[in-house]
C-alpha cells in the first residue's frame, strides 16, 4: 500500500547516527553533509517506486555535488520479513545502479523513528545548519517512471536550499512503499 509523507517541517533539525554502509565502513549521517546542506534518503531495494527512480536519484545526488549538497541513503526495512532488503542485498543494489554516494543500512531503524519516515523513498533536504528545508518528491514519477523531461523537484529545491538557506514553501509530497517495520518486542 502506497503511503504519503507528511508535510515539511521546516527548520526540524536533524539527528545524526554511524551506521554501517555497504562499502564495509561505518558513516555518520552529517559527515557526508556538503557546505550548503544535506539529502537524507530512505529508500530500500525492492520498493516498484523507487526502483522506477532509482537511476534518478543517482543522477540528481551526483548533480547536487556541484551544489555543495551532499547525500546519503538508508535503508530500514525488516529485512527478516522482506529479504530483499537484506545487507547484501544493499550491497548488490548499491553496485547495480552506480551509487556514488554511501547507503547506509538502519537495521534497528531507529534512525526512520527519529526521521518519522513514512515511505520509500521519504526524501529530507537539509540546509547548511542541517535544518529541514524539504519533504517532497524526487520528481512527479510514481510506481513506473515518468517520462523525460519531468521537473527535477527534490533538485530544484536542494539548488534554492544551496543558494538562499531556505526551501520553497510550495513541496509535493513523496508516496510510495511504507516502511516495513519490525514487530514491537
Amino acid at each position: 500500500m502506497a503511503a504519503i509523507p507528511p508535510v515539511c517541517d521546516f527548520g526540524w533539525h536533524a539527528i545524526d547516527a554511524v551506521l554501517p554502509g555497504v562499502d564495509g565502513r561505518s558513516h555518520s549521517i552529517f559527515g557526508h553533509a556538503g557546505p550548503n546542506g544535506l539529502v537524507v534518503a530512505f529508500i530500500c531495494n525492492h520498493c516498484p517506486y523507487v526502483k522506477a527512480v532509482i537511476s534518478r536519484i543517482v543522477r540528481d545526488a551526483n548533480d547536487l555535488k556541484a551544489e555543495g549538497i551532499g547525500f546519503v541513503a538508508i535503508n530500514s526495512n525488516d529485512a527478516d520479513t522482506y529479504p530483499d532488503d537484506s545487507f547484501d542485498q544493499m550491497k548488490l543494489f548499491a553496485t547495480t545502479n552506480g551509487f556514488s554516494f554511501p547507503y547506509l543500512h538502519d537495521e534497528r531503524q531507529t534512525v526512520a523513528r527519529n526521521y518519522a519516515a513514512v515511505c520509500t523513498p521519504d526524501f529530507f533536504g537539509l540546509n547548511g545548519e542541517l535544518r529541514l528545508q524539504y519533504r517532497g518528491r524526487l520528481d512527479a514519477s510514481r510506481r513506473d517512471a515518468g517520462p523525460p523531461g519531468l521537473r527535477r523537484d527534490l533538485f530544484e529545491a536542494m539548488k534554492q536550499v544551496a543558494r538562499t538557506g531556505d526551501g520553497p514553501l510550495d513541496q509535493i509530497a513523496s508516496i510510495g512503499c511504507s516502511i516495513k517495520w519490525k514487530e514491537p518486542a
